[in-house]
């Protein structure tokens, strides 16, 4: 598959944050400048939890798509979902042995390294997800705090008084995050979160536990319903088997292709975008430089957007999904026109 090439004279809004890896951090604007060429063809070794949900689709899009831009080799490697931690050990450890330049790591956990005797050889930036290790000192993503901070606000000023969330895996990704930020923000509101629900960011699951959610017969039923974009996809489809579609609020962590037009059909009332294109960009951007020279970049990445469906047309939303034709891309060759599936 062919992937656009970037657009002359690119500017990304980016923020900076700090303190380093801790949840609660202080955001400063940043205007970054895109590499247009690498001094040489650099290889990339990408390993992501899954690519099962648009989110991470999106991600590796904008690795393929970054890469081919500066002409570089990529290898990606899903670890098939965040359970598999001795999986994505396994990859590491190819990549750190084969002849990768650096490593972009999508951790299955924020403990991956922990209790590990694997040397870091190369460069490793964390991917997305943050990793408690001091070696790496580069984390491209958004605060999933944040995230939930923001997500609760918007909770918060709605006359909603019952909470329910189906949550992700616990423990993983940035469920734990995203929890904290909801509760935090819902501190000193009238909103009651009345079941938090965990589960691997699959539909069939989601949907299971929202049915027994709603079979409980236990009135009220709640008001709102918070998840992760697959969650609230398959909400949107249990809700309207039900004929309840007017009867729950549904709320996203974050976007995807469905929840977006969720959002356009005011069948989704707020949607975090992390703008996760973007940040697939700004990781090989980042790769490059730290092996041209350049000092590690800290916690990085785009400015959260708040999505409703009265604000959808004010946003700028290309770096926020894959196209709808974009198949999962495994490797790019350094210097090629083609992308390989």
């Amino acid at each position: 598959m062919f992937i656009p090439a970037a657009l002359a004279n690119e500017i990304w809004e980016l923020e900076q944050r700090s303190p380093f890896n801790e949840a609660i951090q202080q955001a400063s604007p940043l205007t970054h400048t895109p590499l247009t060429k690498a001094n040489k063809p650099w290889k990339l070794c990408a390993l992501v939890p899954h690519l099962k949900d648009a989110y991470w689709i999106g991600i590796n899009y904008g690795l393929a798509k970054q890469s081919q831009v500066l002409g570089l080799g990529l290898e990606l490697h899903e670890a098939g979902g965040y359970g598999n931690t001795q999986t994505q050990l396994a990859q590491l450890k190819s990549c750190l042995d084969g002849d990768a330049d650096a490593i972009l790591l999508g951790a299955v956990s924020p403990h991956l390294l922990e209790g590990q005797a694997l040397e870091l050889t190369k460069p490793v930036l964390a991917l997305v997800n943050q990793l408690a290790d001091s070696r790496v000192q580069t984390h491209i993503g958004v605060n999933w705090y944040q995230m939930g901070y923001l997500t609760g606000q918007f909770l918060a000023s709605k006359p909603y008084q019952r909470l329910a969330m189906l949550a992700g895996p616990e423990g993983r990704g940035g469920t734990d995050l995203v929890e904290k930020g909801v509760g935090q923000a819902l501190q000193d509101s009238t909103v009651e979160i009345v079941a938090v629900m965990h589960a691997d960011n699959n539909r069939n699951l989601y949907r299971d536990q929202l049915n027994l959610l709603l079979n409980q017969n236990k009135p009220p039923l709640p008001q709102a319903l918070l998840g992760s974009a697959v969650a609230i996809e398959a909400a949107m489809g249990t809700l309207r088997q039900r004929n309840m579609t007017d009867k729950m609020a549904l709320v996203s962590s974050y976007l995807s292709p469905d929840v977006m037009r969720g959002l356009k059909r005011n069948k989704v009332a707020y949607a975090n975008d992390d703008r996760v294109v973007l940040q697939g960009r700004l990781a090989v951007d980042l790769a490059v430089r730290l092996l041209q020279g350049e000092k590690a970049f800290g916690d990085i990445g785009p400015a959260i957007l708040q999505l409703r469906p009265d604000n959808l047309n004010s946003m700028q939303l290309d770096d926020s999904l894959a196209p709808a034709d974009f198949y999962p891309v495994y490797r790019v060759e350094a210097k090629a026109s083609e992308l390989s599936r």
